[in-house]
């Protein structure tokens, strides 16, 4: 168990969410325009899809934020 802070957090924390920002905005901006004509239910699976990609790297990440190794 650590003792002392870690620079790894704070850090880690705003490298999160600025790739969630910047994720969200590339995801709001071009994916209406590739799968806007598409029926309701494709665009709600590939929405949904995409809703969770993001969290695939987060376990590493979230190791790297407390251990400061990637693995």
């Amino acid at each position: 168990m650590r003792s002392e802070p870690t620079w790894r957090i704070p850090v880690g924390i705003l490298g999160l969410l600025l790739a969630l920002t910047i994720y969200g905005i590339v995801i709001a901006r071009y994916m209406p325009g590739l799968i806007g004509s598409w029926p309701t239910l494709a665009q709600t699976a590939v929405y949904l899809v995409l809703g969770i990609a993001w969290l695939l790297p987060l376990k590493r990440f979230l190791i790297w934020m407390e251990t400061g190794r990637w693995g």
